[in-house]
């Protein structure tokens, strides 16, 4: 079973997170490495995720047309979102 490790990029959907997977390629020419990026749609049972968490993804069955993997589980929360959420209640 694959697993990756990328960033929520949306949580406006229910039950369903956006996550960006970032990797280094090399240029065959040049030799130089650039960034590319590729978002998958992935299972939030609780919604418990939100935007700009880094999060472990790993492959499922599909679970409808775009959706082919679930959270597997929190890596970090960014700083600044929790001094929001404080700040809210």
């Amino acid at each position: 079973m694959r697993k990756l490790k990328g960033t929520i990029v949306s949580d406006k959907m229910q039950k369903t997170v956006v996550v960006r997977i970032d990797r280094l390629r090399k240029h065959p020419k040049y030799l130089k490495y650039y960034r590319v990026s590729k978002k998958f749609k992935a299972h939030d049972e609780k919604g418990e995720f939100k935007a700009g968490d880094t999060v472990v993804i790993e492959e499922t069955k599909p679970m409808s047309k775009e959706k082919r993997w679930k959270v597997a589980g929190l890596v970090k929360r960014p700083i600044v979102a929790e001094a929001e959420v404080e700040e809210s209640k």
